[in-house]
């Protein structure tokens, strides 16, 4: 009696080596003599482009077959796949959208990392989509599930995380394939052999170790926590339950920004805000809302931050090892900054700053750069904007959002008073303040907009249609239409005109 075969489906982003996977599944197939097929169907609809393989393999040599010769599909059926491998959590989702997974039959395999789509970070608020759903479904629709972050195992290897992946499917026992046949193929290879084997191996490993691997993540993550002094210890004791594990986060984010002392205003802040809601018998949800954004908003990104980000050591390490370099070997390092005027008078004195934009008028184009961080020149020059550190307390950019921040918790503790819920509302609002440049000073403005309805009495359900308008649409029109307000004058875009290619022929003809 003939055997059914064994159906694999790889769903991988374009750069991550699926075809090279592939590629190792038909070796080890052919090494053994088992009858293998393989299809894929590119797509560029994301990220660098997912890709989707499908191969069958027959789990007998051809020498057992008498002669005959299996049958094997081209297309993966709905509910038909043996194992599916996923090198990342939403490509794992995407095939359990389609169907393709049986709960009596499909192993599933992926990585629980994420790489975000375009669509993702085009929204003004928290546009990420919910992962918890992939694993809820992945545990009702497959019979086994087994995840980790394979991304983080492969850098740490060396390779790249087709190898990780490879070894987590042979580790699965799903494969009719004996490890020792895998890692033969991934020798004959011949690409990068070593790195490719670490990566296999960490990946069986852990694959075949199965139950304690979530357990050892929150270790490593338990280790890795700062330890808090005895009086932060002592603040965040006096906060409600639910804010404390936000504050300390927080704290910690933000003595890392800044230094300890900013830190300690942070916490400041937050206490006199729960204990407004503590006085109007709140819980601590405004509290925790606060807690989040405050953290979030004191700790706004500026051309400082991203110097400081790119001089530190452990990410120079991090970029060695991403890209396999040996020791001794040297790395060249390019960084592509583009800075506009506001972004530069934002360090100045507040009064300079202004001047200097009055100044520039219209004219705030910003001007690319490109230093090598690799060399003495080009890092030094980091260091130097790295070193603007100590000024931000007294720059332009502080100033503003420090005021902006001092208006929006005073709205929040205004409205605990009267109207609980639409303290809530005003705390959440605090999610439109992110990123800078045009996007700050979007967020800034709608935020504006949202406190100056609230200062005149709108209520919770008034605060939060403004609030949702205000993340739907960057351009600030559902917001304006919210709040029966003007709509805003349109942005000026430039239009570039490029001749077509008939026109230039028939110039030059």
């Amino acid at each position: 009696m003939m055997q059914k075969p064994v159906s694999i489906l790889v769903a991988a982003l374009g750069g991550e080596g699926g075809g090279v996977l592939s590629d190792w599944i038909i070796d080890v197939a052919t090494a053994l003599d088992f009858p293998v097929q393989s299809t894929s169907v590119p797509g560029v609809a994301q990220r660098t482009g997912a890709t989707t393989y499908y191969l069958e393999v027959y789990p007998q040599p051809r020498a057992a077959l008498g002669g005959q010769q299996p049958v094997l599909a081209l297309t993966p059926g709905p509910g038909d796949v043996d194992l599916v491998a996923a090198s990342e959590l939403v490509e794992a989702g995407r095939v359990l959208q389609n169907g393709l997974a049986d709960p009596a039959r499909t192993t599933l395999v992926f990585s629980t990392h994420r790489e975000y789509a375009v669509a993702e970070k085009m929204q003004m608020g928290d546009g990420r989509y919910d992962g918890e759903r992939v694993f809820d479904a992945a545990r009702e629709l497959a019979r086994e599930v087994i995840a980790f972050d394979m991304r983080d195992i492969a850098w740490r290897q060396g390779t790249i995380i087709n190898t990780v992946l490879f070894g987590a499917m042979v580790g699965s026992g799903r494969l009719p394939f004996p490890r020792e046949a895998c890692e033969a193929a991934i020798r004959r290879s011949g690409k990068a052999v070593e790195a490719s084997l670490r990566g296999f191996a960490a990946g069986y490993e852990r694959a075949a170790a199965r139950s304690q691997a979530a357990a050892e993540e929150r270790e490593a993550a338990a280790a890795q926590a700062l330890p808090l002094p005895a009086e932060v210890n002592a603040a965040l004791a006096a906060l409600p339950p639910p804010v404390r594990p936000l504050a300390a986060e927080g704290w910690a984010q933000l003595v890392d920004y800044q230094d300890a002392a900013y830190a300690r205003r942070y916490l400041e802040q937050l206490t006199q805000v729960c204990a407004r809601e503590r006085e109007a018998g709140g819980a601590g949800a405004v509290g925790a809302e606060v807690a989040r954004f405050l953290a979030l908003w004191m700790g706004y990104e500026d051309v400082v931050r991203v110097a400081e980000l790119k001089t530190r050591g452990e990410r120079l390490q991090r970029l060695r090892r991403e890209v396999g370099a040996k020791p001794g070997e040297v790395l060249r390092v390019t960084e592509y900054l583009k800075p506009g005027m506001e972004e530069l008078c934002s360090l100045l004195p507040p009064r300079l700053a202004q001047w200097l934009e009055r100044r520039a008028g219209s004219q705030r184009r910003g001007f690319a750069l490109r230093l090598r961080s690799d060399t003495v020149a080009g890092f030094a020059a980091l260091c130097l904007l790295r070193g603007f550190k100590r000024w931000r307390p007294r720059s332009a950019r502080y100033a503003t959002e420090q005021a902006a921040m001092r208006r929006w918790l005073a709205a929040i503790t205004a409205r605990l008073a009267d109207e609980p819920a639409a303290a809530l509302e005003l705390a959440r609002c605090g999610n439109l303040i992110k990123g800078y440049g045009d996007t700050a000073a979007r967020g800034r403005r709608s935020l504006g907009l949202i406190l100056d309805a609230a200062e005149q009495g709108a209520d919770a359900a008034t605060l939060r249609a403004a609030r949702e308008a205000a993340l739907a649409d960057p351009a600030g029109l559902a917001l304006s239409r919210s709040l029966s307000l003007p709509e805003p004058a349109a942005r000026p875009v430039p239009v570039r005109l490029v001749r077509r290619r008939q026109e230039e022929d028939a110039l030059t003809s």
